[in-house]
C-alpha cells in the first residue's frame, strides 16, 4: 500500500505456499522473489536443466544449499537448504517416471515436509532441532480422553499419558477450534491475491475493510516483534 503511494509496484512474494501440492509448487508460491533470484543467478548459470539429469540434480542441490547459506552462515541453514534440494530432486525423479498420487496425500506430504524442515531453519543449534523433532514424533506426550481409559488400561506405561484432551495446549478447546478454522480458511478459500480482482469493484466494502484494518494496526502499534531476518 505505501509503495503504491510512490507509484512503486512491488512483485507478489507469497501466494498461499501452504496450499502447494509438491515441493516445486511450494517454491513457486513461497518467497517468489528469492526463488527467481536463485533461479536466474545461481541455477541457470550452473547449467540449469540443459546438461542432463545428473547435472540438473547437482544444480538443484547446489542452488538450495546456497539458498540456505543466503539465510545465515550456519549448518542448520545449510541443512535446511540441503533438505529442500533433495526434496526437489525426488520430486523431479518422481515426475519423470510418470508417477502420481492423490492430491490430498500430495498436500499432506508437502505440508509436513516443509514444516519439519522449518525446525532446522529456526533452530539455533543442532541439539535444539533434535529436541524439537523428538518432541514432535514422540509418543510420550499423547493425551487421550478419559472415556478411553478403561479400554487402554492394558497399555499403561507404554508411552501414553492419560488425561484431559488438549491439556497441554494453551487455551485448550478454543485454541484448537481457532487453528481448525484457520486451516479451513487458508486451504479452502481464495487468498487476497485471488480476491483482489473483484474486491476493487466494491467501494463500500473497500472502505469498511480499510477502516477495520487501520484500527487493528493502531491497536497493535505498541507491540514489538523483532524482524526475523535481523537474526541472520
Amino acid at each position: 500500500g505505501v509503495a503504491l503511494l510512490f507509484n512503486i509496484k512491488l512483485p507478489i512474494n507469497f501466494n498461499s505456499p501452504y496450499k502447494a501440492l509438491n515441493i516445486q509448487d511450494f517454491w513457486r508460491r513461497w518467497h517468489i522473489t528469492l526463488s527467481r533470484f536463485l533461479r536466474d543467478y545461481v541455477y541457470i548459470p550452473l547449467g540449469g536443466n540443459k546438461k542432463g539429469s545428473f547435472r540438473t540434480y547437482n544444480n538443484l542441490l547446489a542452488t538450495f544449499v546456497i539458498g540456505g547459506l543466503w539465510h545465515g552462515a550456519g549448518w542448520t541453514f545449510v541443512f535446511w537448504g540441503f533438505l529442500h534440494g533433495v526434496a526437489l530432486i525426488i520430486h523431479r525423479v518422481w515426475s519423470n517416471l510418470g508417477f502420481a498420487m492423490w492430491k490430498w496425500l500430495a498436500w499432506l506430504i508437502t505440508f509436513n515436509f516443509v514444516n519439519i524442515a522449518w525446525v532446522f531453519f529456526r533452530a539455533k543449534e543442532w541439539d535444539d532441532a533434535i529436541k524439537v523433532l523428538g518432541a514432535m514424533f514422540s509418543l510420550d506426550n499423547i493425551v487421550l480422553p478419559e472415556k478411553y481409559f478403561k479400554f487402554l488400561e492394558a497399555y499403561n506405561g507404554l508411552y501414553f499419558n492419560y488425561g484431559i484432551v488438549y491439556e497441554n495446549i494453551m487455551g485448550k478447546n478454543k485454541t484448537t477450534a481457532f487453528i481448525l478454522v484457520c486451516f479451513i480458511l487458508v486451504l479452502l478459500f481464495k487468498n487476497s491475491m485471488e480476491k483482489k480482482e473483484t474486491f476493487f469493484n466494491k467501494p463500500y466494502l473497500n472502505s469498511l475493510v480499510f477502516i477495520v484494518f487501520s484500527l487493528y494496526i493502531i491497536s497493535i502499534m505498541s507491540k514489538y516483534s523483532e524482524f526475523l531476518y535481523f537474526n541472520f
